[in-house]
């Protein structure tokens, strides 16, 4: 059981707890040097999923606005040589 729990935690119980406790302490100097908060992260990553979400459909608006205004030219374009092969 030990050796089992050894494994998954990849060392002791004890010296992954000691790992875990000096690695929150440097986390939390830093995060309170920079004045975030574990709520700052989950806004920053919802603004940046956000940006991204509005980038992406930007994008597919421009795409619309081009696909458009080329089929204002070619759509009547490919009517008048169909209707004009028709005759033949």
């Amino acid at each position: 059981m030990s050796e089992r729990m050894n494994r998954f935690l990849g060392d002791s119980p004890g010296r992954v707890l000691v790992k875990l406790i000096v690695v929150s302490l440097v986390v939390g100097v830093i995060m309170n040097a920079f004045d975030w908060s574990p709520i700052d992260i989950l806004y920053g990553f919802e603004n940046f999923i956000r940006r991204i979400w509005n980038l992406g459909f930007g994008a597919i608006e421009r795409f619309a606005a081009y696909f458009l205004l080329g089929a204002v030219v070619v759509i009547p374009c490919f009517i008048i040589l169909r209707l004009l092969s028709y005759r033949r």
